[in-house]
């Protein structure tokens, strides 16, 4: 009995020891990198990540970046990038460890770095143990996790704010609940900067060959000026930092003689971001009436699945397309005055049937907008998407033809 209890004890003793290594390793190496950037927020973390790493390269600092969202992302000090392997495939934050000692390896100026903590401790943990950012970026609040940061907004604001940097900045696009951010800034002694979208000039905007939000554009001119970037410099190495893979595209695809142009907005997972990026791509012409909205369902997501049959109160669309499942949870959401126009392609359909049901229910020079979640049936739809020839604009002088720019063929916003 006594020898197990000492093989206990030992097994203790040195899994503490290494616990010690390792965090002194960690802190060295988190020494070496004199910047760095930490992204927290509801929508649009990888964009902003992607958009600060540009900014600083535009001012001729190195800059590391790591992304998360749809496909993690480590970015080099020249732009190129691989992804992240995960062991079985599950994210963890203590990943963020590696990413430490990967970057330092590179000795750069600055790690701008996604969070990818949900739960508010671990968010603080990311924050206070992992990172230790001098900078912090909270772009905004809005209504998803809300099992995990919630009930309210205003709790969301507040588990956010844990990643705030005791004694550091913070800058921020929020408005609405602005005043919670500067109540646990205070708190922490952290600087609170709020950036002005419309302190970016369409003009510049239109430089971008990709879409993106004024917020993230003003959040990355705001750190890049933190770390000494001029605003023309910064802007330059925004327009020409790559956008994240996975992101909400718009593309023109043909089957047969039908031409559709399919909108990727399977990203913004929550309805406010969504609704904002359907009235964007309207804006900009890339999508057009008739107007199909795209459900994708998922059994361990039902409460965004109504969110979303609700939203199509708002978008109004010529036809309600749900698959996936359970599809129910959506087609209850749907207003009793566009249940007409409801077609429920539930279940697990063979992907080349899932293919031709969601055509066959648009007609031709019509757009579709994809929301709710990539996962499952959408990732079948995609990939079955990319197999198709595209279409350009001079195939076609119709009136109601969704009018995508030639050079802009695919176009993507977080």
């Amino acid at each position: 009995m006594w020898y197990l209890y000492t093989v206990f004890t030992l097994c203790c003793l040195a899994l503490v020891v290494a616990g010690v290594i390792e965090q002194r390793n960690h802190e060295r190496n988190l020494k070496t990198i004199p910047h760095r950037v930490l992204v927290n927020g509801i929508r649009g973390k990888s964009s902003i990540t992607r958009l600060c790493a540009g900014a600083l390269r535009g001012g001729h600092l190195r800059v590391i970046a790591k992304t998360t969202g749809t496909a993690a992302r480590f970015v080099f000090p020249d732009a190129t990038e691989e992804p992240v392997h995960r062991k079985f495939g599950i994210a963890n934050v203590v990943e963020q460890i590696g990413i430490v000692r990967r970057a330092a390896v590179y000795h750069p100026d600055a790690l701008v770095i996604e969070c990818m903590a949900v739960m508010p401790a671990l968010q603080e943990i990311n924050q206070s143990k992992l990172i230790k950012s001098d900078i912090g970026v909270l772009c905004n609040v809005r209504e998803d996790h809300l099992a995990e940061m919630g009930p309210t907004l205003d709790d969301v604001a507040r588990s956010l704010s844990k990643s705030m940097p005791v004694g550091g900045i913070c800058v921020t696009a929020e408005k609405e609940r602005l005043h919670i951010l500067q109540e646990e800034a205070d708190k922490r002694r952290c600087r609170l900067i709020a950036v002005d979208p419309e302190s970016v000039h369409d003009e510049e905007m239109r430089q971008f060959g990709w879409i993106t939000f004024k917020e993230n554009v003003a959040i990355a001119l705001a750190v890049a000026e933190l770390l000494g970037v001029d605003r023309a410099s910064a802007l330059q190495g925004m327009w020409d930092a790559p956008p994240d893979p996975g992101v909400l595209s718009v593309s023109r695809v043909r089957q047969g003689t039908k031409r559709v142009a399919f909108a990727n907005v399977f990203a913004a997972n929550d309805p406010e971001s969504t609704l904002m990026n359907i009235r964007q791509l309207e804006s900009q012409r890339l999508i057009g009436r008739p107007l199909a909205m795209l459900i994708n369902c998922r059994p361990d997501r039902v409460e965004r699945n109504g969110q979303m049959g609700t939203l199509a109160g708002e978008v109004a669309p010529d036809r309600v397309i749900l698959i996936g499942e359970p599809t129910r949870s959506a087609k209850v959401a749907v207003p009793d005055a566009l249940q007409s126009r409801v077609v429920d392609l539930g279940g697990k359909l063979p992907p080349e049937r899932l293919l031709e049901e969601v055509l066959h229910a648009v007609p031709d020079l019509g757009s579709i907008v994809a929301v709710g979640n990539i996962h499952g049936q959408g990732e079948v739809l995609l990939h079955e998407l990319g197999s198709l020839p595209g279409w350009t604009s001079g195939e076609t002088h119709d009136a109601h033809e969704p009018r995508i720019p030639a050079q802009r063929q695919t176009g993507i916003l977080r």
